[in-house]
């Protein structure tokens, strides 16, 4: 145990954020750099090494939490580094990013707040690319194996860095023009600067992984015949089909999908563009969704320079303790502040829209909305409730439906779906078609990232034993288990 009185005389610290008058004129991630170096060693002596660590539960990858705390305790950087790097590929993605259903978990979150357990995971790995102790892993031996994986998301590049570390020869099929899916495109640059993706992407190629940019299997390549070319494949290609509001005045232009809306800004920052043709400047502002997405482009809105900002949520406004029925150490529905909201904006629950008003040019100027409550499990309106706002741009951030459909990848591949939308798999991931594997939100539905990585190191493990009969490769999760999905 780091330090046997840690949870009892250190109070829980987290990282300290640049001032909000400061940090939405850039696009920098918006905590202050370095500010965890002098606090981080006295928060990871909070954690109590519990004899369960519920931590493990809470963590798809089984994250060794007890043990990298204990090492950055004492500061030994190399080894906390070596333990992070034993389950997560990409610990710098989780350490950003992930909502850390570990907290949730953290034994002394019964009754005192979390170990800070993703500030300490960032600091590690931040500390290990300074000190050198990231560096490549290559094979010692080629298996004479090939594998496509299509997608560079995070599910992608963890399912394809244990493949070639394997011995296998990965090529990883991506249609963008850079690398790194979601992360690279859909995750604004003040929530993870995407220096971090290519560092990554780097190490990947000394491993030995080949990278394939503006590739869309299903419509530049044929799936059928992609499978032929290789042994096995991995489909990452993640859940994209957005949902849609289908209400009058969809059609109206100025209303766009959370993903249609937030590439633009993104190409912005590395270079592409000078501006972003779907720009929030001087525009009221209305986000419907009241998730991480939506907070996304609650974010990218104000750094535009949006007049106003306003965010709706169909279900009420979460509480700020756990429900009854969500007890620890489930992941609590609680409500939740970001650094998005912090910079300004309304936030508006239990609300739902009806339709859209535009100008005499097609271009939407409000958004109409009414008051809904929950009645025998169902929502319904609350007459007398309607109301307008004005909308001058609007982002649907409404979640996904299932995998794209409409490029042929599903079609041509032959695979089935499951009731969801999503490719049905087994317990060792592989899809009703013979050497074709599925991982992350392809299969799982729209997910978390410590999912897609923890899924991709599973599917690998499936595919090595599927090319080689068996395989050492780690599998840290369930295949099928949903319970622990949020």
């Amino acid at each position: 145990m780091a330090d046997p009185k840690g949870f009892l005389n250190t109070d829980r610290e987290v990282a300290q954020s640049r001032p909000v008058d400061e940090r939405v004129k850039d696009w920098n991630e918006v905590y202050v750099p370095g500010s965890l170096l002098p606090i981080v060693s006295k928060q990871a002596g909070r954690c109590m090494d519990c004899g369960i660590p519920f931590c493990h539960q809470g963590c798809p990858l089984g994250n060794l939490i007890p043990e990298w705390n204990d090492y950055a305790y004492r500061e030994d950087w190399a080894a906390a580094s070596e333990r992070l790097h034993a389950t997560n590929n990409f610990p710098e993605f989780t350490g950003r990013l992930c909502p850390a259903p570990c907290e949730s978990a953290c034994v002394l979150g019964i009754n005192q707040p979390p170990v800070t357990i993703k500030n300490v995971e960032v600091t590690i790995i931040d500390k290990a690319w300074d000190n050198g102790h990231v560096t490549p892993q290559p094979p010692d031996r080629l298996s004479g194996k090939t594998v496509a994986v299509v997608g560079s998301g995070p599910a992608g590049l963890a399912a394809a860095q244990q493949l070639t570390r394997a011995g296998h020869t990965v090529v990883v099929y991506e249609r963008a023009d850079r690398l790194g899916g979601l992360l690279r495109y859909g995750i604004p640059e003040f929530k993870m600067e995407k220096r971090h993706i290519n560092r990554r992407i780097e190490q990947m190629r000394t491993e030995g992984t080949k990278f394939r940019t503006e590739v869309e299997i299903g419509r530049d390549i044929d799936a059928k015949k992609l499978r032929k070319r290789h042994d096995a494949v991995v489909i990452a290609a993640g859940a994209t089909t957005a949902r849609d509001l289908k209400v009058p005045g969809r059609e109206l232009g100025g209303i766009h999908q959370a993903m249609e809306y937030l590439p633009p800004s993104n190409k912005v920052q590395e270079g592409d563009l000078t501006v972003s043709p779907i720009t929030a400047e001087g525009k009221h502002v209305v986000v419907i969704g009241g998730g991480d997405t939506g907070a996304d482009c609650v974010g990218t809105a104000h750094r535009q320079g949006a007049a106003s900002v306003t965010q709706l949520e169909i279900m009420p406004k979460p509480g700020e303790e756990r429900a009854p029925h969500q007890p620890w150490p489930t992941f609590p529905m609680l409500y939740k502040v970001t650094s998005a909201h912090e910079e300004g904006g309304e936030r508006v629950y239990s609300v739902n829209t009806t339709h859209f008003e535009g100008d005499e040019d097609g271009n939407v100027q409000w958004l109409h909305l009414v008051e809904v409550e929950m009645k025998d499990g169902k929502l319904e309106q609350k007459p007398g409730t309607e109301q307008r706002i004005p909308a001058q741009l609007v982002t649907l951030a409404m979640g996904f439906t299932g995998v794209d459909r409409e490029n042929g990848l599903v079609e041509q591949f032959g695979v089935d779906l499951d009731e969801r939308g999503n490719v049905a798999r087994d317990d060792n991931y592989a899809t009703s078609v013979d050497g074709v594997f599925v991982a992350g939100d392809a299969g799982r539905g729209q997910s978390l990232i410590v999912w897609a990585i923890a899924e991709g190191r599973s599917a690998a493990k499936g595919v090595d034993r599927y090319l080689m009969g068996a395989s050492a490769l780690p599998s840290p999760i369930a295949p099928t288990d949903r319970a622990m999905a949020v």
